[in-house]
C-alpha cells in the first residue's frame, strides 16, 4: 500500500461515524475520491457516490458502507452520567473500560464506559455480563446540570479512534467494519481512473450509510443508480484465531487475500468472473460458502428493481464488532486490484443471466 492510500485509510479510521451520523467520515471519503471521479454526488440519506463514465448506459455499482456500530444517549442521570442505547449490534461484554467519543454540537468530547470495580463485586456479579441499561458513560461531569452544558439526549457516541499497527502488515482499529469497504471502493476508483481508455462501463463507487441498522443506504442508492451489476465490499469472519469453528465459517486467514463467496446472493457469472480474474492476475483469494442472503449491502442491491447481478468481496476481519478489530493491509490491496481488474473485463455485452 502506497503512502497516499495508507494516509487515506488512517484518516477514515480516525473518524467516528455510527449509523445515521456518518457526515465526518463521508467528508474524508469525498475529499479523496473526487480526485479520481468524473462526478461526485451525495444524496438525502448521506450516501456519497463517485462516478466514472457517467454517460455509459451499462452501470456497475460498488458499495462499501462507511458507518460503524455505536451508541446514542438515552438519559442523563442526576449525577451527570450518560446512559446509552445501541446503534447496531453491540457485544456488551467488551464495553466496560472502553474509551469513547461523544459527538456534541461543539465537537467531540471524551468519555469512558464505567463499571463497578471487581473488588466490590460479589462472586455472582463477577460472572454476569451487564446489560446495556446498567452501563454508563462518564465524561467527568459534576452533575446533570454540568453534563448538559456540553451534551444532551440524542448525541451519538463512538469508540475512540485507536489505530494500531501489528506485525505482518496487520493493523487493529475500531470501525474496520466497514471502513475497509469504503476504502476499497475509493481505491478501485483510483485504479480505474488511470485506465479509463480500457473502461467500457460506468462505475458508481458508493460509500453507503446505515448498513448496520438495515442496509438502508444501499437500498436507496441502488434504486437511484439502477445498476446492471453490483458488488459489495465488506468485512468477513476470519477463522485463524482461537474459538472460531472452521466448520461454520470456513478456512479464512488474514493476509491470504480477500474472501470470495458462493451462494444464493452471488450471481454465478459474476462470481466465476471474479475467480477467473484472480487466477489470471495471480491475486490471492479465499473462498467460503453463503447458505442464505446475509446482512450485507449485497442483499439490498440484489433485489433492486427487477434484480441485479451481485457479488460480495470480504476483507478477513478478527474480533468483529469490538473496538480492536484486526485486518491486513495486503488483503485491502488485493481486493482493490481484483475488483478493478474484474470491472475491466466487463462490457455492455457481458451476459449475466445464469445458464
Amino acid at each position: 500500500m502506497n503512502s497516499e492510500s495508507k494516509k487515506f485509510l488512517c484518516d477514515l479510521l480516525g473518524q467516528c461515524g455510527p449509523s445515521g451520523f456518518e457526515q465526518k467520515v463521508q467528508s474524508v471519503w469525498v475529499n479523496r475520491t473526487k480526485n479520481f471521479s468524473d462526478k461526485i454526488t451525495r444524496d438525502v440519506h448521506g450516501n456519497a457516490i463517485g462516478i466514472l463514465n457517467p454517460k455509459a448506459d451499462f452501470k456497475i455499482m460498488l458499495a462499501g458502507h462507511c458507518d460503524e456500530i455505536g451508541f446514542i444517549i438515552s438519559h442523563i442521570s442526576d449525577n451527570g452520567y450518560l446512559h446509552i442505547i445501541p446503534i447496531g449490534g453491540i457485544d456488551t461484554g467488551v464495553l466496560p473500560g472502553s474509551q469513547v467519543k461523544v459527538q456534541t454540537e461543539k465537537g467531540w468530547i471524551d468519555g469512558i464506559i464505567g463499571k463497578k470495580a471487581i473488588h466490590l463485586m460479589s462472586p455472582e456479579e463477577r460472572k454476569k455480563v451487564l446489560p446495556m441499561k446498567d452501563l454508563w458513560v462518564d465524561i467527568g461531569a459534576k452533575d446533570k446540570k454540568d453534563a448538559l452544558k456540553v451534551t444532551k439526549v440524542g448525541d451519538p457516541i463512538s469508540y475512540a479512534p485507536n489505530y494500531l499497527e501489528l506485525r505482518n502488515n496487520i493493523f487493529s482499529s475500531k470501525g474496520c467494519d466497514n471502513k475497509m469497504g469504503a476504502f476499497v471502493v475509493s481505491e478501485v476508483q483510483k485504479i480505474l481512473s488511470t485506465k479509463k481508455s480500457k473502461l467500457k462501463v460506468g462505475v458508481y463507487s458508493v460509500s453507503t450509510v446505515q448498513e448496520e441498522v438495515g442496509l438502508r443506504g444501499a437500498t436507496t442508492s441502488a434504486f437511484g443508480i439502477n445498476p446492471q451489476v453490483a458488488m459489495a465490499i465488506d468485512v468477513g469472519f476470519a477463522s485463524d484465531m482461537p474459538g472460531v469453528d472452521k466448520r461454520e465459517v470456513g478456512e479464512v486467514s488474514l493476509g491470504k487475500g480477500p474472501i470470495l463467496h458462493i451462494g444464493p446472493q452471488i450471481n454465478p457469472v459474476l462470481g466465476q468472473l471474479l475467480e477467473t480474474t484472480a487466477k489470471k492476475k495471480k491475486i490471492k483469494y479465499q473462498m467460503t460458502s453463503l447458505g442464505r442472503p446475509g446482512g450485507t449491502d449485497t442483499a439490498a442491491m440484489q433485489l433492486t428493481r427487477t434484480g441485479v447481478a451481485t457479488a460480495l468481496i470480504s476483507i478477513p476481519n478478527r474480533y468483529m464488532h469490538t473496538m480492536v478489530e484486526a485486518c491486513c493491509a495486503d488483503d485491502l490491496v488485493a481486493a482493490s486490484h481484483l475488483v478493478a481488474e474484474t470491472i475491466l473485463n466487463i462490457t455492455p455485452k457481458t451476459n449475466f443471466i445464469p445458464q
